[in-house]
């Protein structure tokens, strides 16, 4: 597309980015050994920077700022959207886009203890959840049904109902396992090796290693290295976690044992974040 030309209005780009998706579920639900060349384009794509501000801009967390201190507010007003989406792929054209630290918040849990909160810059915030407007299709095609949490139209009203289903059509047992701190314990070499059996394009994967590796800026004003885990808070961390957790479904089908698993988020699932507090809980009946 001709980067003088002028940015599409929001239903054109809604438009172009659903006929997209569609066509990514599609190839990949066709052909599951299939490898995804040449998304980083979809993620500059006009279109896909369009919708995916215009996520941004409509979270509640548009009003929240960054290590940089902008609010999607600040950058609406002062600085203009397309001015400031030119700049963002023109930086992630000449890949000298380079993910900020996230800004660690501390958010009060159960028992008096905390939990720590990763708030991106809103520059992040939309890179991120224009990756995932490409790589959600891809990965939808193999995520199992029993999966429930953080995923498109489910949550885990949905898995608590097939669980009642299932407990009236002869299973008597449900076995509870969470995962603590799921979200700050995820290894990065693992879930990059997960991604590749589906993505073969390097811009995109490195795009995605810079932030896992973004670093935290704690609440002191100290740096702290992310040598594992996705912030919890950033809009792609709850796919990425679907992606290293389905590993678990998979394993659950090939097992020989006659099981259930349904697996969902312990506290719901957000539409571009995960919930405060929340944590990743495999069901077996």
């Amino acid at each position: 597309m001709n980067t003088g030309a002028p940015w599409p209005s929001l239903d054109e780009a809604r438009a172009r980015v659903l006929g997209i998706q569609t066509k990514l579920h599609r190839w990949a639900t066709e052909e599951s050994g299939r490898r995804f060349d040449d998304l980083f384009n979809l993620v500059t794509d006009p279109a896909f920077l369009r919708v995916a501000w215009h996520r941004v801009r409509g979270n509640k967390g548009a009003r929240t700022a960054g290590v940089d201190g902008a609010t999607a507010r600040y950058i609406s007003v002062v600085r203009g959207e397309e001015s400031f989406l030119a700049e963002l792929r023109a930086d992630l054209k000449a890949r000298q886009f380079v993910p900020l630290p996230v800004r660690e918040r501390m958010i009060p849990k159960s028992g008096g203890r905390m939990r720590r909160l990763g708030i991106p810059t809103v520059r992040d915030r939309v890179v991120q959840a224009a990756l995932k407007l490409v790589l959600e299709p891809i990965w939808e095609a193999d995520f199992r049904p029993c999966s429930y949490g953080f995923r498109p139209n489910r949550r885990a009203h949905d898995a608590i109902a097939e669980i009642h289903l299932l407990t009236t059509n002869s299973y008597e047992w449900v076995v509870d396992a969470d995962i603590e701190a799921c979200f700050d314990t995820i290894d990065h070499t693992a879930l990059l090796g997960r991604l590749r059996r589906r993505i073969e394009d390097k811009r995109v994967l490195a795009l995605v290693k810079a932030f896992l590796k973004a670093g935290v800026l704690t609440a002191e004003g100290a740096d702290r290295e992310t040598a594992t885990g996705t912030p919890q808070g950033g809009i792609l961390s709850p796919l990425l976690a679907n992606i290293a957790l389905s590993v678990l479904d998979d394993h659950s089908r090939t097992s020989g044992r006659r099981w259930a698993p349904v697996t969902s988020a312990s506290t719901g699932a957000a539409r571009d974040r995960p919930p405060i507090g929340s944590s990743a809980t495999r069901t077996t009946l």
